[in-house]
């Protein structure tokens, strides 16, 4: 048996796909949120050392690819809440029509 819900219903396979899409694409958001920026860092930390200004390199390579990290995230879940919030509008019509 698969996983039961609050009320007793069994989960069908498309929530538990929804459910499993969604673990993964947080896991790959919050991966690339950590990885790029210090991947970065670790640049400007060589950079740095080259040619002898650490850690300032360092600080804005981190910082520069941290706010745009964050700024990618914040815009993708503003249009995915748009686009659910379309579809929930989508449905509320189909329901009122039949």
């Amino acid at each position: 048996m698969g996983p039961v819900r609050a009320r007793g219903n069994h989960v069908d396979d498309r929530e538990r796909r929804e459910l499993r899409n969604g673990a993964g694409d947080a896991f790959s958001a919050a991966f690339e949120m950590v990885v790029t920026p210090a991947l970065f860092g670790l640049l400007g930390w060589f950079l740095d050392s080259r040619i002898g200004i650490f850690p300032v390199l360092t600080l804005v390579l981190v910082g520069v690819t941290l706010t745009y990290e964050v700024w990618k995230f914040v815009r993708r879940y503003g249009e995915e809440m748009d686009s659910a919030l379309e579809q929930r509008r989508a449905s509320y019509g189909r329901r009122a029509a039949s």
